[in-house]
């Protein structure tokens, strides 16, 4: 779904289209009330009880010094944990609504907010709206009191029809504010000020009150002038002081947030993104500048946050001549209107149109990293004060600290993904990014992999010393880096090993390119007056012909490059005769005939667990084999052999009959517990395999329901719909179905929902990963969120730490495995390892049993 597009931002000329309305009706207005002066007049000058014009201008004079000085003063109050910018304006217009007639309080107040703007020298557009607001409002307030009754006294009545009068001139006012920013700023904006104005309306209606008290207290006595000058100064020293105090507490909170952010996103690369803005609001400035020079591998860095602009900008308002001296004399440079400073950058600020700019170095120890900038303080009459130096020198001692700490971070995860001597990928680097590129499959393409062995580098460091074998390496790894093409990727993965891996047409296409590189460095080297001959032995293999994995694709790549060394033309493709573990496979196939024909498989039992409470909850079926003469047999090896030669399905129904005969004797124990049984890719294209599945729960009597396939996510999502009409066969049956090894594979989490499956078990590279690697914790964090709403349990595989099982928990995991809780056991130490982990008391209370993890 499209997000919510903002209203494009518009001049502010564009408030000319509110403000000449707005003068237009003022002077309707205005010219109705001169109209009806006389009876209004007459009713002022009763309410003043004298006929003496003097009195009324003077007390018109004063109402007019108080509403200047109202208007140039503000107060921030905080009511419900938000800040309001509240005036008294509403206690003068209270007093001038009841002594003075109507015309004469538009005049005075349209004149109180010409002698403002000029004081704070605004933009023209700016000048005229607030001076055709304040008209038109206070004419519209004047007609409102001419068509109300006459105010006699100060009694509830006159109450009634000054708070009426007021609250128009309020209510005028709040919808020409909102109606300009909605033209200038766009819809959202003018919500935002609309949902804001409660508060200050609740200010207004209080102001409202306390010009009553005060019009009481004169209606009483004129001596009451004394009291209330002497109240007001007092209020006035209170109001002054919370201001300041708002101010630190605001500024002190603030820049606690932003150390906050700055920590938080100083190791995901989003330190400028989240810093700047933050910086140019707690300053209230217009622009925010970082600018850092180029340093070792990172490059120069200009970035700019600016008022109204979501993103950042890559240039800056700042005078060079301002930066060029903060970074090199290592001190503040601060001008503007209201700091002093060198007049040269004066000018220069002058020339780029800017009225204030402040420029602190960043520092780190006794050197300079770069500048933290500022231009501009947000109002046309506002400039930076002194007092905003110190608060922002603060602010730029921790900007600089996150941002050396930031690279830090990036140091040493470059220096973790790099080799040391020749500044290229190391073996984990080269890892991962394979893995990510045999996870995509690009039709008619391969994922090839050339492995360089450079011969002789041991009878260098002997005959010339280490240095001169760092040199060969250094040198070979610089034609690699420089020969190869573009989309490929160098790296060194052993001492004197290097990797180049890409994507190619074929695997002719890679042996060819690992035969052109090759020449290259075969070339002579010279160093010095030293003259070398380095020859290398390559291997190559290919994804997906020679492995689907990165390890498997490394393993049998070093196999070829050994094979090269007494090859003909030193490289070799690599091919199953070269790997040994594929001859031992070949050696067993008959071997596992035997074994399955005298039932020598054994099946071990691994639990799962509640991560919560730490219940038993079932148990995976494995199956283990001793062989008589090589040992214990790894489960890849016989299960390969077992689908190359047409054992897989022998294989998997002997594992399958275990668990339903264990499942049986639980349940009749009275301790039901459901059992998960491994299915291969092929299995899951067999199309009798869910009627054989029917038929052994009949024959053991087993709930469908305490049975679960799991399935590898490559064999589930093999890009086919083959294996559909068979899951969703066993889903019939009743069975449960799970999606093992998930993420390890090629598909997206949008694929589940398509899935006839129960339940997602996360792969145990990202469990491990997740307490030390954020990427892994995020990828857990997904898998775990959207199958939950997708309806499906989540188990996670690998859970061997409490750390690792707190951030399940976390998270919403609510399955685990692995061997924090217990390694895969046969039935015999299973049953033992139940009674040493069960507790008495809750195996009385319950049919699960509840267990205690073993450290």
């Amino acid at each position: 779904m499209a997000g919510r597009q903002s209203s494009p931002r518009r001049s502010a000329e564009h408030a000319w289209f509110i403000t000449g309305p707005l003068a237009i009706l003022a002077v309707i207005w205005s010219t109705a009330l001169g109209i009806l002066a006389p009876r209004l007049s007459e009713d002022s000058a009763a309410r003043l009880s004298a006929d003496d014009p003097i009195r009324g201008w003077l007390i018109a004079a004063f109402l007019l010094v108080v509403m200047v000085l109202t208007e140039g003063s503000t107060l921030h109050v905080v009511i419900r944990r938000q800040a309001v910018i509240a005036t008294v304006t509403e206690i003068p217009l209270v007093l001038a609504l009841y002594f003075l007639p109507p015309l004469t309080v538009v005049f005075i107040f349209t004149l109180a907010a010409l002698i403002t703007q000029i004081r704070r020298k605004v933009r023209s557009a700016k000048f005229a709206f607030n001076v055709a607001k304040t008209a038109a409002a206070t004419s519209l307030a004047g007609l409102v009191l001419h068509a109300l009754p006459p105010m006699a006294g100060v009694g509830p009545a006159t109450w009634g029809v000054i708070f009426v009068g007021v609250s128009t001139i309020t209510l005028v006012t709040f919808a020409a504010v909102i109606g300009v920013i909605t033209l200038v700023q766009g819809t959202q904006a003018g919500w935002e000020v609309t949902r804001t104005a409660a508060p200050n309306l609740i200010v207004a209606a209080a102001n409202m009150s306390v010009g009553l008290i005060v019009l009481i207290a004169l209606a009483t006595t004129w001596w009451s002038v004394v009291l209330l000058a002497v109240l007001a100064g007092g209020l006035a020293l209170v109001g002054r002081s919370y201001a300041q105090f708002f101010r630190q507490h605001r500024t002190l909170a603030d820049m606690y947030d932003l150390t906050r952010a700055m920590t938080r996103s100083g190791q995901d690369g989003t330190l400028a993104d989240v810093m700047l803005g933050r910086v140019r609001a707690l300053m209230q400035a217009e622009y925010a500048t970082l600018w850092l020079p180029a340093q070792g591998r990172h490059p120069e860095v200009l970035l700019t946050a600016r008022v109204d602009d979501p993103g950042l900008l890559d240039f800056g308002r700042t005078p060079l001549i301002a930066r060029q001296r903060a970074y090199q004399e290592k001190q503040t440079i601060a001008v503007g209107g209201r700091l002093d400073g060198d007049e040269e950058v004066r000018a220069a600020l002058r020339a780029g149109g800017a009225k204030d700019v402040i420029v602190a170095p960043l520092r780190s120890g006794e050197a300079v990293i770069g500048t933290l900038e500022l231009v501009n303080r947000l109002s046309d009459s506002t400039h930076f004060l002194p007092g905003d130096i110190p608060i922002f020198e603060t602010i730029a001692a921790h900007v600089a600290v996150a941002l050396e700490n930031s690279r830090l971070v990036d140091r040493l995860r470059h220096d973790a993904y790099h080799d040391g001597l020749v500044n290229l990928p190391n073996r984990r680097r080269m890892t991962e990014a394979l893995e990510e590129a045999v996870r995509v499959r690009a039709p008619g393409e391969v994922v090839a992999v050339l492995l360089f062995d450079v011969d002789g580098l041991r009878q260098v460091n002997e005959s010339l010393g280490h240095a001169a074998g760092d040199e060969v390496l250094t040198e070979v790894a610089s034609r690699l880096r420089s020969c190869a093409p573009a989309a490929a990727l160098v790296g060194r993965v052993g001492g004197d090993e290097f990797l180049v891996t890409l994507r190619a047409e074929n695997a002719e296409a890679a042996t060819q390119l690992a035969a052109e590189l090759r020449e290259q460095i075969q070339d002579q080297m010279v160093f010095g007056t030293l003259v070398l001959d380095v020859d290398t032995a390559v291997g190559v293999a290919i994804h997906p012909d020679h492995g689907n994995d990165p390890e498997t694709l490394l393993r049998r790549v070093d196999l070829a490059a050994t094979a090269a060394k007494s090859t003909p033309g030193s490289i070799q493709l690599f091919n199953p005769a070269l790997e040994s573990r594929s001859m031992h496979r070949l050696g067993l196939a008959g071997d596992l005939r035997r074994a399955l024909d005298n039932d020598e498989l054994e099946v071990y039992f691994q639990p799962k667990v509640t991560l919560g409470d730490r219940r038993l909850v079932g148990v995976e079926c494995l199956a283990r084999w001793e062989h008589p003469a090589h040992g214990p047999v790894s489960p890849e090896d016989f299960v390969a052999v077992a689908e190359h030669t047409g054992q897989l399905e022998r294989l998997t129904e002997a594992v399958l009959r275990e668990g339903l005969r264990r499942s049986r004797d639980w349940t009749a124990g009275g301790e039901p517990l459901a059992v998960s049984v491994n299915l291969s890719a092929r299995t899951l294209i067999d199309q009798h395999f869910p009627d054989r599945v029917q038929d052994l729960l009949t024959e053991y009597g087993v709930a469908p329901e305490l049975l679960t396939f799991e399935i590898k996510e490559a064999g589930v999502l093999d890009g086919t719909n083959r294996p559909m009409p068979t899951l969703r066969r066993l889903r019939e049956v009743g069975v449960r179905l799970s999606v093992d090894d998930f993420g390890t594979g090629y598909s997206s989490l949008s694929y589940l929902r398509r899935l006839p499956v129960d339940e997602v078990k996360v792969d145990r590279s990202f469990v491990q990963g997740m307490a030390t690697d954020p990427v892994d914790l995020a990828i857990v964090n997904a898998v775990v969120t959207l199958s939950q709403q997708f309806g499906l349990s989540v188990v996670a595989e690998g859970v061997e730490s409490e750390l690792t099982l707190e951030l399940l928990q976390d998270i919403g995991c609510q399955i685990g495995q692995g061997f924090l809780f217990s390694r895969p056991l046969p039935y015999e130490r299973l049953e033992a390892w139940f009674g040493a982990q069960a507790e008495p008391e809750a195996a009385a209370a319950t049919d699960v049993r509840r267990l205690r993890a073993v450290p």
